[in-house]
């Protein structure tokens, strides 16, 4: 056991688990979107989703504490990180330069622990406002489960501090993937310099459209009326 911590602290172990750990995240946040974008589908799309998930049992917790291990490990490392830096290097550069190529230095990569920490904050809050939010019921197919569509047009079109603060931290989503998926794949050993500007092109293309995709949501339902908007089918 000694030597298996010693390896995960290790600066190389470190490095894999944030490239990992990341890239995990990453298909989260996919499946996430997925799940989210499914209010404008079907009436009953999105408590059809939040039912299938429910109706895993122990599995969804088993899976609940997994993701939040692996988030509380990337952001540890993240923070870790940034503070090491901070101590080797007190005073900022003015001009940001890299010897081997165009540097990968951008307002990015230079904000990844401040909007991960905020993005950190964030989740506590969405999880106890949607996850472990009070809910009605609906039937599906015969089955009870929780109205969480309604729970979530209800929330943003009740408030624009939550609204507007949710649409703004997926801006900050965006800003962190924007590096976050390049620097992932380069902790688990991306050599090719060719490879590598693919990855950057399409990581930062991955993160407008995450971040696009999760806050036009809160602004969509704030501004169309939730229940009346067009695209959004009540039962």
């Amino acid at each position: 056991m000694p030597n298996l911590l010693q390896a995960a602290t290790s600066q190389v172990g470190r490095k894999i688990l944030t490239g990992l750990t990341g890239i995990f995240l990453v298909l989260f946040i996919i499946f996430h979107l997925g799940g989210n974008l499914a209010i404008f589908g079907e009436a009953d799309a999105m408590n059809r989703y939040s039912m299938t998930l429910h109706n895993l049992g122990p599995l969804l917790w088993i899976a609940r504490i997994g993701l939040l291990a692996v988030f509380v490990i990337h952001a540890w490392i993240g923070i870790s990180i940034w503070f090491k830096k901070r101590k080797a290097r007190p005073n900022k550069y003015e001009v940001y330069s890299s010897k081997g190529g165009p540097s990968k230095q951008s307002l990015s990569s230079r904000s990844m622990a401040f909007t991960g920490v905020v993005l950190l904050i964030f989740v506590v809050i969405h999880v106890n406002t949607f996850a472990l939010g009070e809910t009605g019921t609906v039937v599906i197919d015969g089955q009870e489960t929780h109205d969480i569509k309604t729970l979530v047009i209800d929330t943003f079109q009740s408030s624009a501090v939550y609204s507007f603060g949710y649409a703004f931290v997926m801006l900050l989503l965006g800003t962190h993937l924007g590096h976050g998926i390049w620097s992932a794949f380069t902790s688990l050993g991306m050599k090719s310099k060719k490879t590598s500007a693919i990855v950057y092109t399409l990581g930062g293309i991955f993160a407008v459209v995450f971040a696009v995709g999760f806050l036009f949501i809160p602004i969509y339902i704030y501004f169309g009326g939730g229940c009346e908007a067009a695209l959004i089918q009540c039962q």
